[in-house]
């Protein structure tokens, strides 16, 4: 089982899509990588030698910031945000939606189940 940046990549699926179980790396990143390692995107994640799994570490150690350092980045940003008291950071903050959606019947991803109106009987 090959091992890349600290996930475990599944067994029996073709590089390019296995590579996207790393945070970080979609479908179009996954491509440019074996791309620039020479690795045929069509061949199984089993069938790849050891030689060729640590040219892939090594391209995305170099040129890619991906899971920790990739999290640490996006919760710094979001708390920075926060901390500024900017619009962004007071959605934020209170769990609602972010980028200017409307909130009047939708955003249940986003705020959650519907509490039911207490007190609305009879």
């Amino acid at each position: 089982m090959a091992r890349i940046a600290g996930v475990d990549l599944p067994r029996g699926k073709r590089v390019d899509i296995a590579l996207t179980y790393i945070y970080g790396i979609g479908r179009v990143t996954a491509l440019k990588i074996l791309d620039s390692t020479g690795v045929d995107w069509t061949r199984n994640i089993d069938d790849l030698s050891a030689n060729e799994v640590n040219e892939i570490r090594k391209e995305l150690e170099q040129h890619y910031k991906v899971e920790g350092d990739l999290r640490r980045d996006v919760s710094s940003n979001i708390k920075r945000l926060m901390d500024i008291g900017c619009y962004r950071g007071l959605r934020h903050r209170r769990g609602l939606p972010v980028h200017g959606q409307r909130t009047h019947t939708n955003a249940r991803t986003r705020k959650g189940p519907r509490r039911g109106a207490v007190g609305k009987k009879k």
